[in-house]
């Protein structure tokens, strides 16, 4: 599209199959879509497409129609051949081949089966229909608008829908929440007079293989039927979501299901009727059933009006409390979609003990691609280490969380509006790991980088990037909240340091700093308890100071300022070296960004420069807030006598 950057589709990466001949075999909507990738290519590079027997280069070909997303690649005899039971399969099939590139033709491969590893892959948009007082047009948006909403009415722009749909595609990502989980009054009318706008979004993903959802109100009975109750064992309830969700499949047949957010900040649920989590999600499952839908229920349920002064509350534990208990009593079709950690997505925090504690449960787990809490597209932060740590975890000391998340891998959304699609160019390397590790979660994630960055940059720069980006989480960890515990940013847009700005706030996010120490106490012996909810070996590793991961310490225990870390450095000590290693490594990424002048498109270089000058600045504010907070707290100098305000 012109004016839209092409991210990792750029023409460029279709010339190995353009300058080719190809057969496509089979039929339907989704082969059809392959068959135009390929005559563009073709148009473009001098090469040709049949569907007539022959001798070819390259040869798609579907054998059938199962559903399955897997395919079959292999190599030799001068053709690559690409086999799929399915047509979504042919269509992942056909973007192997162009990740692949000149390699998929000049090297012999046998036979090889690719196959998703979840058959969910989701994103969910937090874009509002009209434009909230607070939040804006995308909650939590660093990227312009939305792509399908635009102060109250739909955007209309179906052939940027399409093209967003196949960058999804190629990166394996196969469903898409059009609408905030926070559903208000405008955003409920999609489920009923407006789902024609929702139609029309969902037929410009479907070529892509791109299943339309929609968040829901658990009060919608109320909101837009005119029930007296939203009761989920009510008969005339249940009757109303039945009727609603059959007129959904009508206007769109492969509509996925429901993504709800109940009892949770504020928004309204099955407690209101004294009913269980498990209750409101098996009436929009039993809804949903005859039709192959799902509902994904959310688990972010805490008390977001706590008492600062109240030490026995603990937000961490809050999940797994609240549905532990109900494990087992989930329809087939009802998904528990849990957080990746037990808080709100911070730059560090432990795995949510409730992804191995629920074993006859689907869980899905939810990541987040926007950056809320990881400098907000204005900053470099590559979160692909960060969530194949999370999916390589062994929750059980045997099972990993890849192998527990039967219900699928889910992110919200870093997409909106802007030219580059995420703000800061090379934010859409989030977006690209995400679909690659949903699809593969052992993978590489220094693979995926240099491969989206092959993609979408070429060779040239390939090495200056790589540099850039591979250690940035850690370098916005180095450089923010210490330790793992969380926060200290600025209160309502969460932009910047603010060490105690939610301390004394009702939201639960504490680090109970003082004169001799700082962290929080989860140990089961003296704090909340928390540490006790995992499994072993984890619940006895993190329940010491002396055993626990440095990077967590802060998460689990309140210590002194002298406590000596694994590292061997005191807790203070630490906190004054990371950040000023952090804002070192700002620097020097920016003058690596600036030596690419030369090689990377005029303005991709200049928004990422500007965005580069943003995060230095931000990263002295928050070295400089931080080190002079601990300093001022604790009394301890710096070992290395460096100017601390």
């Amino acid at each position: 599209m012109q004016g839209v950057d092409p991210a990792w589709l750029p023409d460029e990466a279709f010339r190995p199959i353009g300058t080719r001949r190809t057969l496509i075999r089979g039929s339907g909507p989704l082969v059809d879509t392959v068959h135009g990738e390929v005559a563009q290519a073709c148009e473009r590079f001098g090469g040709s497409v049949s569907r007539e027997p022959g001798l070819y280069d390259l040869v798609f070909e579907l054998t059938g129609d199962d559903g399955y997303e897997g395919f079959t690649y292999e190599c030799g005899d001068g053709c690559t051949t690409v086999t799929a039971s399915g047509a979504r399969g042919l269509l992942y099939g056909f973007f192997h081949v162009v990740r692949l590139g000149e390699a998929a033709f000049v090297r012999e491969v046998q036979r090889e089966e690719h196959r998703p590893e979840w058959a969910l892959r989701m994103l969910d948009h937090w874009d509002n229909v009209a434009v909230h007082p607070v939040m804006g047009q995308v909650e939590r948006g660093y990227a312009g608008g939305s792509l399908f909403w635009d102060d109250g009415r739909a955007r209309g722009e179906l052939e940027r829908v399409r093209a967003y749909g196949r960058l999804l595609a190629a990166c394996g990502i196969n469903a898409l929440a059009v609408n905030n989980v926070n559903v208000h009054a405008t955003e409920a009318r999609l489920l009923t007079d407006r789902l024609g706008e929702v139609a029309d979004i969902a037929g410009a993903l479907r070529p892509y293989g791109i299943r339309t959802h929609l968040s829901v109100n658990f009060a919608a009975p109320v909101l837009l039927g005119g029930l007296p109750t939203a009761d989920p064992l009510d008969e005339s309830v249940r009757a109303w979501w039945a009727e609603t969700t059959a007129r959904v499949y009508e206007a769109i047949p492969d509509f996925g299901g429901f993504v709800v957010k109940a009892d949770s900040e504020g928004r309204p649920g099955p407690f209101a009727y004294e009913r269980s989590h498990a209750d409101g999600a098996n009436m929009l499952a039993a809804a949903l059933a005859p039709h192959g839908g799902t509902v994904h229920w959310r688990a972010f349920v805490y008390n977001h009006r706590q008492d600062w002064r109240d030490r026995t509350t603990d937000r961490a534990r809050a999940a797994y409390d609240h549905f532990v208990p109900l494990d087992g009593e989930f329809a087939d079709n009802a998904v528990l979609q849990v957080k990746h950690g037990p808080m709100d997505f911070q730059v560090r925090e432990p795995v949510s003990p409730l992804i191995g504690a629920m074993p006859r449960t689907r869980l899905a787990v939810e990541l987040q691609a926007t950056q809320e809490y990881t400098g907000q597209q204005r900053h470099v932060c590559w979160l692909g280490p960060m969530w194949s740590e999370v999916l390589r975890f062994q929750v059980d000391g045997v099972s990993c969380v890849g192998e527990l998340a039967r219900g699928g891998l889910v992110a919200v959304s870093n997409v909106g509006d802007d030219p580059f699609w995420t703000g800061h160019p090379l934010a859409q390397a989030n977006l690209y790991a995400f679909g690659r590790l949903a699809w593969q979660p052992d993978a590489d994630p220094g693979g995926i980088l240099d491969e989206w960055i092959r993609l979408t940059f070429g060779a040239e720069p390939a090495a200056g990037l790589h540099a850039i980006m591979d250690g940035s989480w850690r370098t916005y960890e180095k450089y923010t909240a210490p330790l793992g515990v969380g926060f200290m940013v600025q209160p309502g847009h969460h932009y910047g340091p603010s060490v105690d700005g939610y301390e004394y706030s009702p939201w639960g996010t504490y680090h109970f700093a003082d004169r001799d120490g700082v962290g929080v106490d989860r140990s089961c012996a003296t704090g909340t308890g928390y540490a006790g909810q995992y499994a072993k070996p984890w619940a006895e590793v993190y329940e010491s100071p002396e055993t626990c991961p440095d990077e967590l310490l802060l998460f689990f225990h309140h210590v002194s300022y002298g406590h000596i870390l694994h590292s061997g450095k005191t807790v203070i000590q630490h906190i004054y070296d990371t950040h000023f290693e952090g804002v070192e490594e700002v620097e020097a990424a920016g003058a690596v960004w600036a030596s690419l002048a030369g090689s990377v498109d005029p303005a991709r270089h200049a928004r990422g420069t500007e965005r580069l000058e943003e995060q230095l600045r931000s990263a002295r504010e928050w070295r400089d807030q931080v080190n002079s907070y601990f300093f001022r707290k604790s009394g301890v100098p710096d070992a290395h006598g460096r100017r601390i305000h």
